[in-house]
């Protein structure tokens, strides 16, 4: 039962890492059509990019925890390109490059939403395996 609670958890978790992804995804279409101006995506990225990263260690803290150990590795990657972003701090979007930078940024997103699916995926694999074997 334990083992169920823990993959409900990740999956709630890592809905919110991909919601938070696609928001910040929006933005940027958001702004390629010229919905929003690039000082309203600036404030409205950097204010949930931090929250995501954190989620993300969150949810590849919880796989280590409960020795999921697959997902842990699976999360990893992620999480270090996070980290890595953070560090060399390419993590923030700035009003004045985000047009030189549009591309890239929506090319990093949608990798990331893939890269989530995938997870959710195996996710939802080893939750729905985690009830059959407890029967």
């Amino acid at each position: 039962m334990g083992d169920l609670i823990a993959w409900l958890l990740s999956f709630f978790i890592l809905i919110a890492v991909l919601a938070l992804v696609l928001y910040q995804l929006m933005c940027f279409l958001d702004l390629e059509t010229d919905y929003i101006n690039p000082y309203e995506l600036a404030t409205k990225i950097n204010s949930i990019t931090l929250p995501e990263f954190i989620t993300q260690g969150v949810l590849c803290f919880l796989h280590l925890v409960t020795r999921h150990w697959f997902m842990f590795l699976l999360c990893l990657p992620y999480l270090c390109y996070n980290v890595n972003l953070y560090i060399h701090k390419r993590h923030l979007v700035y009003a004045t490059e985000v047009f030189g930078e549009l591309s890239r940024e929506k090319k990093q997103r949608i990798f990331k939403l893939v890269y989530l699916a995938f997870l959710l995926f195996f996710s939802i694999f080893w939750m729905i395996w985690s009830i059959v074997d407890m029967d």
